[in-house]
């Protein structure tokens, strides 16, 4: 399969980098380097400078002939001041022919200039959601997931995100042991689910700026069995009820039940992949109640329940062991 990674003028570095590497040590782990074929492509043939320093040196560019594409990616330029119009139409010619079409943080800002988010839902990193509104007020935008397939189109949020969507193609592809293998060897987590939040409750924590909201946080993160009601959390912070809803949503986007239901699943989930706990001990620990409150929270937040997010995750990373490039993984049927 042919991966092309579109990489315009001023691209994230690692919306291309993070990709290329996932497919190519997939096709490593399959013992078959066509097993993915990565091309990066510009709007010319001059080198493309990335953020950091790089210089991507393009396979190919947008005035060559066409090759077969399977699979479109399209790289992000974190400000977009300009976007370069035989590139759009371009990627307006080429959509139709790919078998999968999708982008990498910013990369939506192409495929929206084309035309080709129109009727599908979308998401992008949580900074750049509301320009994109702004700039495409009919789009549903999801700004909260990790990446989103409609159809045969994938948008994902910022960077490393880019890096979840190649695990899940490779999935998709040639089964869930590779991408598991894949994950374990780049040492990131097995696969996030698309559906997962892009925020994380320790992260922002560490984030807020606000002593008295910081403070609360961390008592939050660290009492997560309490029975942490906004009222009780507004009282350790010195602040009326409304008073510290107000802060705690100004500072953080969201509110300190929000926060408090976000950190409970974060807890839940580490426990779930690293320990041998029942999930009626961790449904305690984390603040859930019982096991059946925490399966609910797991359903309407991540999509499946706690019994199968640890039969998922956790056992690949403790019963998967890594092939050896002379003995690789058999190739789907």
């Amino acid at each position: 399969m042919r991966i092309a990674l579109l990489a315009p003028p001023g691209v994230q570095s690692l919306d291309i980098v993070g990709p290329a590497e996932v497919f190519g040590e997939a096709a490593r782990r399959l013992g078959d380097p066509s097993a993915y074929t990565v091309q990066v492509i510009a709007g010319s043939a001059e080198p493309v400078l990335g953020t950091g320093g790089l210089r991507f040196l393009a396979d190919r560019h947008i005035f060559q002939a066409d090759e077969p594409i399977d699979t479109l990616l399209v790289g992000g330029d974190p400000t977009f001041e300009t976007i370069d119009p035989a590139t759009v139409q371009w990627l307006r010619r080429r959509s139709s022919t790919v078998r999968r079409l999708g982008s990498v943080c910013t990369g939506v800002f192409l495929l929206a200039a084309a035309g080709l988010l129109e009727g599908k839902r979308v998401t992008t990193h949580w900074e750049c959601a509301a320009r994109l509104r702004a700039q495409y007020p009919t789009l549903n935008i999801d700004s909260n997931q990790i990446f989103i397939r409609d159809g045969n189109l994938f948008t994902t949020a910022g960077v490393t995100a880019g890096m979840d969507l190649a695990l899940a193609l490779v999935e998709e592809d040639y089964g869930r042991d590779l991408a598991l293998i894949v994950a374990r060897y780049m040492v990131m987590f097995l696969k996030r689910p698309g559906g997962q939040s892009q925020f994380s409750a320790h992260l922002a924590a560490q984030m807020s700026g606000k002593t008295k909201i910081q403070q609360v946080q961390q008592y939050v993160l660290d009492n997560l069995a309490a029975p942490l009601a906004v009222d009780s959390l507004a009282e350790r912070a010195g602040m009326s009820v409304r008073n510290f809803t107000r802060v705690f949503r100004r500072e953080m986007n969201m509110t300190p039940t929000e926060f408090v239901d976000a950190a409970r699943l974060d807890a839940a989930r580490l426990l779930l992949e690293d320990s041998g706990k029942s999930l009626q001990q961790i449904a305690l620990r984390c603040g859930f109640g019982n096991a059946d409150g925490m399966r609910r929270a797991f359903v309407r937040n991540l999509g499946v329940g706690p019994g199968e997010y640890r039969l998922r995750f956790r056992s690949a990373w403790a019963d998967t062991t890594l092939p050896s490039p002379n003995h690789p993984v058999p190739s789907r049927p």
